[in-house]
């Protein structure tokens, strides 16, 4: 685990860290291409320079977030953007976390995108990668 996306993980409360290990673990595990690191004060990994996949803690739980996620087509992953294609799932307890569906969605990141990383350069205008 990048080490610090680990001190991250420790200034969490002891549940809310057991979230964050096994998000960063299955991630690291499955995202293997992918680089992670701090990226607005929270955890985020990259394909190729292209944002995927996150975590944060909000009021809510922790925020799995990614950022293609609208066109995954999944039902747990309710919490969708107003103006971009992510969506998101709050997890206040390890024991919410299915794992064979966090799995299923870091497979679908890494196929399906759209590319965040030119957006500034399109001018706001997202475009499909894949």
């Amino acid at each position: 685990m990048n080490l610090e996306i680990k001190e991250y993980n420790d200034r969490q409360t002891s549940t809310d860290k057991e979230i964050c290990d096994l998000l960063a673990n299955t991630i690291d595990s499955k995202l293997t291409k992918a680089e992670s690191k701090i990226w607005h004060a929270h955890p985020v990994w990259f394909i190729a320079g292209n944002p995927t996949v996150g975590y944060s803690k909000q009021k809510k739980g922790v925020r799995l977030m990614f950022w293609s996620g609208a066109d995954f087509d999944e039902e747990s992953l309710s919490v969708r953007g107003e103006k971009f294609k992510d969506a998101s799932i709050f997890y206040n307890h390890v024991t919410e976390i299915e794992t064979e569906d966090l799995i299923l969605w870091l497979k679908k990141s890494e196929e399906i995108q759209w590319d965040y990383k030119n957006i500034v350069k399109r001018k706001g205008k997202l475009e499909k990668l894949n």
